[in-house]
C-alpha cells in the first residue's frame, strides 16, 4: 500500500502531467512543436508566466478566463488535470512504487493523449500510437507484468504483448473491412497498440469494455437526442477508456470472468 504522501506527490504529478497533456492536445494534431514556442493565449497571443500555469489551481483563480484579455479558456484543461490526478492516484494506489508503476503511468499519458484529441478531433495520430506501440515492446522485455499468465522464460513477455497486438489489431481490422469507413483505421492500429500495452489475454477485457462504454454511450447520446442516428460518433475514447480501466483493473476483471466462465 503506497504511503499518504506517495500518493499525495502522484496527485500532484498527475494535476502537471495533465497541464502538459493540454498543451499536447492543442498542438499536436496541428503539427506544431510542443517544446516553442512557449505557452500563451491563443486569443491574444500573450506568453503566460509561471503563475498562469500552475495546474487547476491557476484555471479556478483566474475564473476560467485568460488574465490578459479575458478570453473564455476551454473547460477541456481543468477536466484533462483532474482525470490524469485520478488516474496517477489509482495506479499508485493499486500498484506502489514499482518499475510497473512507472511504464503503466507512460501508457496511461499515452492513452488520455488519445482519448482527448480523438474526442475534440476525431483523429487518432499515427506518430502517438506507433511511439505507443515502440515503447511497449521495449517495456515488456522487462516489466514483469504478464508473469500470472506467462511463464517467467526467455521471451515470454514479449510473445504476451505480441499476441495481444496481433489478437486485438484483427479483432477490429475484420468489422473495420465490413463497415467500408464506419470505423476509422485509427481505432484499428489503437487496438493493436491496446493489446501490446495489455498483453494477451487482457487485450480482450480491454476491448470489451471499450466496446461495452461505447454502445451504452452511443445508445444514451441517442435516446437523449444529443446525436442522431447518421452522426459520427469516436469510438477512440472508449478503446482508450478500456485500456486505462485494463491497466488498473485488469486482471481482477480477467479473474472474474475466467470464474464466471464466460
Amino acid at each position: 500500500m503506497a504511503m499518504p504522501v506517495t500518493v499525495v506527490f502522484f496527485a500532484l504529478l498527475g494535476l502537471s502531467v495533465g497541464s502538459f497533456l493540454n498543451l499536447c492536445i492543442d498542438r499536436l494534431p496541428a503539427g506544431k512543436s510542443i517544446v516553442s514556442p512557449s505557452s500563451h493565449c491563443d486569443n491574444c497571443g500573450q506568453s503566460l508566466k509561471a503563475a498562469d500555469l500552475v495546474p487547476l489551481f491557476s484555471y479556478v483563480w483566474l475564473k476560467g478566463s485568460c488574465r490578459y484579455c479575458h478570453a473564455r479558456l476551454p473547460i477541456r484543461l481543468p477536466i484533462v488535470e483532474i482525470v490524469a490526478a485520478i488516474t496517477f492516484t489509482l495506479l499508485v494506489l493499486r500498484y506502489g512504487l514499482s518499475f510497473h508503476l512507472a511504464t503503466l503511468a507512460i501508457y496511461a499519458v499515452l492513452f488520455l493523449l488519445i482519448f482527448f484529441i480523438d474526442l475534440e478531433q476525431k483523429l487518432i495520430l499515427n506518430k502517438v500510437v506507433l511511439a505507443g506501440a515502440a515503447l511497449a515492446i521495449v517495456f515488456s522485455f522487462f516489466d514483469p507484468a504478464f508473469e500470472q499468465f506467462w511463464p517467467r522464460i526467455g521471451p515470454g513477455f514479449t510473445l504476451s504483448a505480441l499476441l495481444g497486438g496481433v489478437s486485438g489489431f484483427t479483432i477490429l481490422l475484420l468489422p473495420y473491412l465490413i463497415s467500408r469507413g464506419g470505423m476509422g483505421a485509427g481505432d484499428v492500429k489503437l487496438a493493436g497498440l491496446i493489446g501490446l500495452v495489455c498483453g494477451f489475454p487482457l487485450v480482450f477485457v480491454a476491448l470489451l469494455v471499450g466496446i461495452i462504454a461505447g454502445g451504452l454511450a452511443a445508445l444514451f447520446m441517442l435516446v437523449s437526442q444529443l446525436a442522431k442516428r447518421k452522426d459520427a460518433i469516436p469510438f477512440g475514447p472508449f478503446l482508450a477508456l478500456g485500456a486505462m480501466i485494463t491497466l488498473i483493473w485488469g486482471d481482477q476483471i480477467f479473474q472474474w470472468w475466467w470464474t464466471l466462465g464466460i
